[in-house]
């Protein structure tokens, strides 16, 4: 007998960063060892040098990179396939800062394919938790031109410049690539993004490392990417009706909705989609259940990967629970 995809789990991909903490491991269970500043655990990633593994089913120990040389199109969706190919398109994470993190900002597609023969970055940003007061950067408050923001970096006022926003649990920012951004101090969330591992760091408060040594800045490859103009509307608003489906972000890179449930449960049917789907479950906890009986838990700080071809299941939760569903766009058929 044939066996079938199902949902799948992978191991997490932990990341030291300068200003991790240990969020990942006390709020979502990471197993994070003696480390006390693991900053990113990647959930789903297929970037060279860290493709992910999974971790459940028969497939256990199986890279997402041979998934795809195998399945193909039955797991990320033909038209995904046709386009992507064996590159896993979306790059899944959840982010602890203990401290801020630099300003930065991301090339676009055509920059970022032009220098580094890489995709570009655009991404979104959930909000699981945040301490008191918590803020994060996004985007310029006005028009600037690019003489003010360079006036304003050399004499390190580029705050000044830039529109803060203090956040709360469920908050969503989507980041275009050219958005400058930088997640604050005391922030826990979850971030989708294209594929790329490419970012222009503009500005990292002077701090230095372990060896005393500032990191690197890339002030003249930054300026082509940034988008100067301005505004003061950066956060999304979006619905939040229990016991269903709200749509949060469409972009040409990935659509996201916020599954929110109450102690219900929910069939999804995906028939008309040509695409895989990640769940990622931002709080609580819920039950997918799969090809009549089957069944796969899911908690808070946990992604599932739903393959293209598994067009059916139920997600049930006991209690209060909210999960991210991502999927591709401009596969979906809106007759």
């Amino acid at each position: 007998m044939e066996r079938k995809l199902y949902p799948l789990k992978f191991e997490p991909i932990l990341k030291q960063r300068i200003w991790g903490g240990e969020k990942l491991h006390s709020v979502l269970n990471k197993n994070t060892g003696a480390a006390k500043d693991i900053g990113e655990s990647w959930e789903l990633s297929g970037v060279p040098g860290d493709v992910s593994v999974v971790s459940n089913g028969f497939l256990k120990g199986n890279s997402l990179n041979e998934l795809l040389e195998i399945y193909m199109s039955e797991l990320v969706g033909d038209k995904v396939f046709e386009k992507y190919g064996t590159e896993f398109p979306l790059l899944i994470k959840f982010i602890d800062a203990n401290d801020v993190l630099s300003i930065q900002v991301h090339p676009d597609d055509e920059l970022a394919r032009k220098r580094h023969n890489s995709f570009g970055k655009t991404e979104m940003w959930y909000v699981m938790q945040a301490d008191q007061g918590a803020r994060l950067i996004s985007g310029f408050k006005k028009d600037t031109s690019k003489e003010e923001y360079l006036k304003a970096l050399k004499e390190k006022r580029l705050e000044d410049l830039l529109a803060s926003h203090e956040v709360s649990p469920g908050d969503v920012f989507f980041i275009p690539a050219g958005r400058v951004h930088a997640i604050g101090k005391g922030i826990l969330l979850a971030e989708i993004q294209q594929t790329s591992d490419v970012t222009y760091r503009i500005y990292d408060f002077d701090r230095r490392d372990a060896k005393g040594n500032a990191r690197e800045l890339h002030t003249e490859l930054a300026l082509d990417a940034i988008d100067f103009s301005g505004g003061d509307n950066y956060k999304t608003v979006y619905d939040v009706r229990p016991n269903d489906v709200n749509r949060i972000v469409e972009s040409p890179y990935f659509v996201t909705s916020l599954i929110y449930l109450e102690g219900h449960e929910l069939q999804k049917d995906f028939y008309n989609l040509d695409s895989f789907i990640i769940l990622m479950c931002v709080e609580g906890n819920a039950e997918i259940t799969y090809y009549g009986n089957q069944r796969e838990p899911i908690s808070m700080g946990e992604t599932v990967l739903i393959p293209a071809e598994l067009k059916e299941f139920t997600i049930k939760s006991e209690g209060k629970c909210k999960l991210l569903e991502v999927h591709m766009p401009d596969v979906e058929n809106k007759n």
